[in-house]
């Protein structure tokens, strides 16, 4: 797994020892940012990776020309790969990393600017991206025209969410909205 593209192109992160995360494939990852970068939604944003895993989707974005990072996991072996990530890249000091359950979090820190760039990339097979994205959006985490990225299993149908861009690739499907 490697940054695909930006000031970190060609940097090599480091993997999952396991398969509790399913990170997002090199070829998928450059696809998706392509797309991102066509819409401006990359440059200088506020990113939030609501379930970072390996961190590859928000460093990528700060590589790309993101300005700040929220990694959030529930795991905390997630959430210290993710770290070990940004520590590679030297990019430790634009991430916030929070051991936060994306559909249970509290509201945001008034001093925290709300994320522009949001990634959903939960467990497959567990009907969490409606409640995670509600419950970011309730707690005042995403900003007003946030772009949503949710990436899902390809017969997945995300209720409530509108998308601009849907894309296939295998067993996975990835939708572009805003909010």
């Amino acid at each position: 797994m490697r940054i695909v593209a930006g000031q970190h192109r060609g940097r090599i992160l480091e993997s999952p020892e396991n398969n509790l995360i399913r990170p997002t494939s090199d070829k998928v990852r450059l696809a998706l940012f392509n797309a991102l970068n066509s819409r401006g939604a990359v440059v200088d944003a506020i990113v939030l990776d609501a379930f970072c895993g390996t961190g590859a989707l928000a460093l990528e974005a700060l590589s790309q020309g993101a300005r700040q990072a929220i990694l959030i996991d529930q795991e905390k072996s997630s959430l210290e790969l993710a770290k070990k990530n940004a520590g590679i890249l030297k990019e430790t000091g634009n991430c916030v990393f929070l051991l936060k359950d994306s559909m249970k979090i509290s509201s945001r820190p008034e001093q925290q600017n709300p994320a522009t760039l949001c990634f959903l990339d939960p467990p497959y097979n567990k009907d969490i991206l409606p409640k995670a994205l509600q419950s970011l959006k309730d707690n005042g985490w995403l900003a007003e025209g946030c772009w949503i990225v949710a990436e899902m299993e390809k017969d997945y149908n995300f209720e409530g969410f509108s998308a601009e861009a849907e894309k296939t690739y295998g067993d996975t499907k990835i939708l572009i909205g805003q909010i």
